[in-house]
Formats: C-alpha cells, structure tokens, sequence
C-alpha cells in the first residue's frame, strides 16, 4: 500500500507526518533541526513501505538536499495551496504544526498526481544559483546605501552628487574621501581635479574644467554643526559603498567562472542584450529540468509574464499574475528594458503595448513574453539563438 508524508519545516525543528492510501494517519512526530534529528527524520521516511513522497513548503534548503540524498521524492508546494488545503478539513482558523504536517501529507495523497517531483540540481548549476541570488541581494543593499548617501550629501555637500555618473562611482567616494566638506572642495581648481583624476585613473572622458565648474555651482553648504555630523555620516557610508563594490566585483567574476563551466551558458548568452549577469539569473531561475516546463506558457506563468484573467458572468478581469517566480519576473523585466532600447522589434511591441493603455512594467512583461517564447524553443532544442531562424514576435 502507499505512503504518503508531509513536513512542515522550521529553522529549529521540523514536524512530519505520514498517512497510508486510505488517509488513516501512521504517525506525526517532531524532529530538532539538528543532526541527530535529521538523521532520525530521514530514517523515519526510508524505513515507510511505499513512500511515494514528501509534500513541503519549500524547494531547497538542508532539509530537501538530505531527502534527496536518502533518494526520497520531494513534492515542493506553494503556502497559497497548503492554506487551501486546511481548509477542506476544518473551517476555524486554526494552525498548528501537527495538523499543517497531516495537511501536506494529505494533499500529497489525493492532490499528488497532478504535481511534479522536484529534481536536484547539479552541484554547478546549484552553486551559481545561490551566488547568483546572494549578488542580488548585495545589489540590493548596494542600493539602498547609495539612496542614504545620497540624501546625506545632499543636506550637506550637494557639490559631489552631480560631479560623476553616480554616487556609487568609486570616483565619487574618493572625491568625497579627499575633499568631504564643502569648505575643503571649495580649494579644488583645474590643476587639482586634474592630479586627483590623473591619481584615482579616472576614465570619464570629462575634462578637469568642466568638472570643476560642476563643484562650483553646486558648492551649496549647512551649519557648521550640521556640516560635522553629516560629514561624519557620509564617511561611514562611502566604506559601506566600497565594500559592496569590492563585493560585487568578486561576485561577477565568480559568476563569470561558474557560468561558462556550465553546457548550458552559450544558449544564454547567444540571445542579444543578456550579458553575463542577465544570463547567469536567467540560468539559475530556469533551471536544468527540462520537464519542469513542457510548454512555453508554463514558463511565461513562471516568470510572471503570462497575464492571469477573472471571469464571472459579465465581468471579465486581466490583472499581473502574482503567484510566480519573482526573482525570474526581476530578472526578464530588466532584460526587457534594456532590448526595448537595442532592439527595434521589441521597441515597437513595447510602444504598442503602452498604446494599448499598459503600464511601463506591463509593456515590459509583453516584450520578455516575446522573448521567453524564444528562449524556451531554443533551451528545449539545445541550441543557440539565431537571428535568422528565430523570432521575438513568433
């Protein structure tokens, strides 16, 4: 007879329950988050005759490495569905981990044929989606550092925000460096800018005097006593910035190592306006399973790029599907920007879809729809992309 289990994961302790065919409970017990715990959790499901699976709300992590380890069927399900499902078996709002575990073991049994098991990935594509997902991350930070110094230079020394590109510049940070109050830049003529470029290697292409005339419109300056303690401030966030620069280069050369080892990097990076980060995300997101999307729709819901509509009777809705993978949908709208600037095809479905009365981001889901269309042809056929053989609009 088959088994069926479900966990209900926590970072301190998990709770797993297993039912048979019938739906009659064997056993629900709680395992610590340790290693004889996950020892004995693992023993737990090899030792169930017929276990066709584990239902979990989540698809990676320790725990779901050691089940695939133990060569145990992983079903990952969304926490949408696990708060459905509880409710066919009760109609308080009750939640505990027992029933949650009982739950998942449940649905696997009587929802489970309609779902796909997880499949591991290889240790390469595993290591570049998580450095893929921590540069994110840093790049989030990165940002937001940038916004506090900004706004910290701003109140007091607006004379460096527009000198260069962009406050994160490392230009930027060893201006600031040198010259951190408006009176010390106030010093600063042709002759110096020019020492200071010719010394930081300064590649701009923006002559001395021209960046001096920038310094000197916007020499604008607080109190003294303002002045210090922005000062102070700004400093400590110009390490911040340099350190998530410093960061972000490590990140992108390790991403350039791992993405060419893979057999999958050249049907990435063949397709226009990708580049090496673009490339890397849309890699680790999509994955190596083949079968996880048998058609390019599936992949389209999965980036979020496939509208979701609600109709009843008369009244008919197209909204954003939310239920995705948002990390892919971040990932295919910024290349969907940058092709609506380089490409002419996508220039004019992106124009035409504003026409139509959708929002920016919108515009840019129809673009990287046209786009993923290809992409999913070329990475179900292994080859590269082609301008003569594929299109963005097909």
């Amino acid at each position: 007879m088959p088994t069926f289990a479900g966990i209900d994961w926590g970072a301190t302790h998990h709770q797993v329950a297993a039912v048979d065919d019938t739906g009659v409970e064997l056993f629900n017990k709680r395992h610590a988050h340790t290693v004889d715990g996950l020892d004995a959790l693992v023993g737990r499901l090899v030792e169930l005759p017929g276990l066709i699976g584990v239902a979990i709300e989540r698809s990676d992590g320790i725990i779901v490495d050691r089940l695939h380890a133990a060569q145990i069927a992983v079903f990952p399900v969304s926490p949408r569905v696990s708060a459905r499902a509880r409710e066919r078996h009760q109609a308080a709002a009750r939640k505990n981990d027992r029933f949650d575990a009982f739950v998942l073991a449940e649905t696997l049994r009587t929802d489970g044929h309609r779902w796909r098991a997880l499949r591991p990935s290889s240790d390469l594509h595993a290591e570049l989606r998580q450095v893929v997902r921590h540069r994110r991350q840093a790049v989030e930070s990165q940002i937001m550092v940038e916004s506090q110094l900004r706004e910290t230079l701003l109140a007091y020394h607006p004379a460096v925000v527009g000198l260069f590109s962009s406050v994160d510049r490392d230009a930027t940070l060893a201006f600031l460096r040198d010259y951190p109050t408006p009176n010390a830049a106030s010093h600063v003529g042709e002759a110096r800018m020019a020492r200071f470029c010719s010394r930081i290697g300064y590649t701009g292409r923006v002559p001395a005097a021209v960046l001096v005339e920038r310094v000197r419109t916007n020499l604008l300056s607080a109190s003294d006593g303002s002045v210090a303690g922005h000062r102070y401030a700004a400093l400590h966030l110009a390490d911040q910035l340099e350190m998530f620069n410093t960061q972000l280069r490590a990140y992108n050369r390790r991403i350039d190592g791992l993405l060419t080892q893979h057999p999958d990097h050249e049907i990435f990076l063949s397709f226009p306006a990708t580049g090496r980060v673009i490339a890397a995300e849309l890699l680790a997101e999509i994955g190596e399973d083949r079968d996880r999307y048998p058609t390019a729709q599936v992949l389209l819901a999965e980036a979020g790029a496939a509208p979701v509509t609600l109709a009843s009777g008369k009244v008919q809705r197209v909204h954003i599907r939310w239920a995705c993978n948002r990390r892919l949908r971040s990932t295919t709208t910024t290349w969907a920007h940058v092709l609506k600037r380089i490409d002419p095809i996508s220039r004019t479905r992106y124009l035409a879809a504003m026409e139509r009365g959708a929002t920016y981001h919108g515009a840019l889901r129809a673009v990287s729809a046209s786009w993923l269309r290809v992409l999913w042809r070329c990475w179900q056929d292994g080859t590269t992309y082609d301008t003569a053989r594929h299109r963005p609009n097909s």
